[in-house]
């Protein structure tokens, strides 16, 4: 089974932590976006510009989200949607989503989302720190490794 990474490109922090983790392992990239973004230019990199729809980055990454996969996204409803399809999900910080943790960040998600839609002032995400691309990069190391272990 060939490991392959799936960025959430739009808004993610950590793609350069992505080319330098996937330069060493050899595993394929596909950085997902709605417009044209700037990559290195290396085989394993393959950019993928899909519809402005406003899923439509989200819909082919779960098209493509199986056991063997990373998915890297802040997105939580794309996050639960490839945890069930058995995809291996980071979060820019390093935390990994699964059957356990999935559920309740989606909650969380949807609960904030009723408290802004009801006039609730609410902060965003927490910037991210130094130790929290040390987690990601950690975090990402390890499912690959994992990964190519099981296969």
């Amino acid at each position: 089974m060939e490991v392959s990474i799936y960025v959430d490109a739009d808004a993610c922090p950590v793609k350069r932590e992505v080319y330098r983790v996937a330069e060493r392992h050899r595993t394929t990239v596909y950085v997902v976006a709605n417009s044209i973004i700037a990559l290195p230019r290396d085989p394993w990199i393959q950019r993928v510009v899909v519809g402005s729809g406003l899923d439509a980055a989200d819909d082919w990454i779960a098209e493509r989200a199986a056991c063997g996969a990373i998915v890297v996204t802040a997105d939580i409803p794309l996050a639960a949607r490839c945890v069930k399809a058995g995809a291996v999900v980071l979060a820019p910080n390093g935390r990994a989503l699964n059957d356990d943790s999935v559920g309740m960040a989606l909650a969380t998600r949807n609960l904030m989302t009723d408290l802004r839609a009801a006039g609730a002032m609410t902060r965003g995400p927490k910037p991210l720190t130094d130790a929290d691309r040390s987690k990601f990069l950690a975090a990402l190391h390890e499912a690959i490794v994992r990964l190519q272990r099981s296969s």
